[in-house]
């Protein structure tokens, strides 16, 4: 099979978007999730007419006789019962948040009376119905407030909790397991010998997927065909989706791609036209889990991650998110016949532009620039120059 390009590989990834059901959860653990119910509105909102202000409450038809003196009727606190006025020559002492009885419909600051003798004498032009805030002029009972289909904020819960919406419905989320390979890979906390590596690639995964709230498992294989076999096979009956990295290249000890063809996994692609990431395979099983295999090299993990696999879960998971785009920086020479994913550093200029700065790296080994930067900018394949002032997609990692 052939070398496919980037805008195929996207549209093979995102054909294969998966549903995997919704849950009802409380609202104390639902930060991050996606929320697969509208929440609507259980009552107008503001459900009565309320003071925007601390002052006093009017019925303007005094005002209209010329009475600019008011006797204080009452005092009345935020969640208190409405207090009436017998008389349009009376008012009422009321405090911000609190219900206006019908018969007051406006409302003038403490700021702008002079209280004295039980009387409040108004020093300040009023207007009718002023300060107050109308009731259902929000949302009226049984308006959407928050649709679904969106990441669940504390705005969010707290718009829940404000309709009594103690548990909700949200987007179940997929079982990942994170699988890293190489004999020369040892654990973070090792001491490597000169000839081996920390593992990386598993926890940059993992805490990529966990602001999804995905709480992904990670595992690490040697380079052993019949380790690497029985282990996919276990891990596809306990997981929707496999993200291997590393074994997918064109060495005598990466296994990976004969191992899926032996458990009966579909390939729908290997390789793809860009730097870094070439060797990427995806593929799929009898009982339709995927499987991500990302070349080793961290530069690569990380732009792959990026690139496929976060739009192919946003996706499945109804995510809705517009395209970034940024202004190049300066100029870049690329002669690969690849698509390239330069490192960028983004920044808003003074019109309010987004920016991208490229930054020189040693290749898909070198990770050391990922701390500084924040995205990738996809250059497109047909180019070879690309220049300074010119706008293109960008994929954030930040």
């Amino acid at each position: 099979m052939e070398m496919i390009t980037v805008e195929q590989a996207e549209k093979i990834i995102l054909s294969e978007i998966r549903e995997f059901g919704l849950e009802t959860i409380s609202i104390q653990h639902a930060l991050g999730r996606v929320l697969a119910e509208d929440l609507l509105a259980d009552r107008d909102l503001p459900p009565f007419d309320r003071s925007t202000v601390d002052g006093i409450a009017i019925n303007y038809k005094g005002l209209e006789n010329g009475n600019n003196r008011f006797k204080i009727q009452g005092v009345q606190a935020a969640g208190e019962q409405p207090i009436p006025i017998d008389s349009i020559d009376s008012c009422v002492e009321i405090m911000t948040g609190a219900a206006l009885d019908p018969s007051l419909d406006t409302l003038i600051r403490y700021e702008d009376v002079i209280m004295k003798d039980g009387y409040a004498s108004l020093q300040t032009e009023v207007s009718k119905s002023q300060n107050i805030h109308l009731k259902a002029k929000d949302k009226r009972q049984g308006d959407i407030l928050v649709p679904a289909n969106q990441i669940v904020s504390p705005a969010i819960i707290g718009i829940a909790a404000s309709i009594g919406k103690i548990k909700i419905q949200v987007k179940k989320l997929p079982k990942v397991a994170i699988i890293s390979t190489g004999d020369e890979m040892v654990s973070a906390e090792s001491v490597p010998n000169p000839y081996q590596l920390r593992r990386s690639n598993g926890i940059s995964i993992q805490t990529a997927l966990s602001k999804y709230q995905i709480s992904a498992d990670t595992f690490h294989l040697n380079d052993h065909f019949d380790e690497i076999k029985a282990k996919l096979s276990e891990l596809l009956i306990q997981y929707d989706v496999l993200v291997i990295t590393g074994g997918v290249s064109m060495g005598k000890f990466d296994y990976l791609p004969q191992v899926c063809n032996n458990l009966g996994i579909k390939q729908l692609f290997h390789k793809i036209k860009q730097r870094p990431g070439k060797p990427l395979w995806f593929g799929k099983s009898v009982e339709n889990k995927l499987l991500f295999a990302f070349p080793g090299n961290p530069v690569s993990v990380f732009m792959c991650l990026h690139r496929y696999l976060i739009p192919w879960l946003e996706s499945s998971l109804r995510i809705k998110k517009a395209p970034l785009f940024a202004i190049l920086q300066n100029d870049i020479q690329f002669q690969a016949p690849l698509q390239y994913f330069a490192q960028v550093k983004l920044r808003v200029n003074q019109q309010g532009q987004l920016t991208a700065a490229s930054v020189d790296s040693n290749g898909s080994g070198d990770f050391s620039h990922l701390a500084e930067t924040d995205a990738f900018i996809e250059l497109p394949l047909e180019k070879n120059s690309f220049n300074k002032g010119e706008v293109y997609q960008v994929w954030t990692y930040k």
